[in-house]
C-alpha cells in the first residue's frame, strides 16, 4: 500500500507561480513512474505531466509544456510540480499518481496508475 499526499496548492494571480509536492510512503517510490493529473469543475480528469523512475525522462501535456516542470527526489520519496506563468484555465484540483513498480505505462493513461493522492486545489485568479 502506498499513500500519496499532495501539498502546495493555493490561490495565485495569473502569471504567478506555485510548486506542488507529493510525498509517498513506502519503499517502492524509486521504482515507480509518477504522474500529475488535474480536474477542473465540470470537466474530465486531465493529464499534466509524468516522470520516469530515475527522473531522466519527463513528459508534458501540450497545455503546460514550457510552463510546468516535473521533478523528483527519490531520496525523499517526493515528486514535485513547479508551475510558472499560471493561467486561470490552470485552476483545478491537482492529483499525483504512482504506477506499479517497474511498470512503464503510457504517462497520460490514467488506468496505468495504481495509487492516487487526495488532491490539492490550485486556483488562479485573473
Amino acid at each position: 500500500q502506498v499513500q500519496l499526499v499532495e501539498s502546495g496548492g493555493g490561490l495565485v494571480q495569473a502569471g504567478g507561480s506555485l510548486e506542488l509536492s507529493c510525498a509517498a510512503s513506502g519503499r517502492t517510490f524509486s521504482s515507480r513512474t509518477m504522474g500529475w493529473f488535474r480536474q477542473a469543475p465540470g470537466k474530465d480528469r486531465e493529464y499534466v505531466a509524468g516522470i520516469f523512475r530515475s527522473g531522466v525522462i519527463t513528459d508534458y501535456a501540450d497545455s503546460v509544456k514550457a510552463r510546468f516542470t516535473i521533478s523528483r527526489d527519490n531520496a525523499k520519496n517526493t515528486v514535485y510540480l513547479q508551475m510558472k506563468g499560471l493561467k486561470p484555465e490552470d485552476t483545478a484540483v491537482y492529483y499525483c499518481a504512482a504506477q506499479k513498480p517497474m511498470y512503464s505505462g503510457n504517462y497520460g493513461y490514467a488506468p496505468a496508475y495504481e495509487y492516487w493522492g487526495q488532491g490539492t486545489q490550485v486556483t488562479v485568479s485573473s
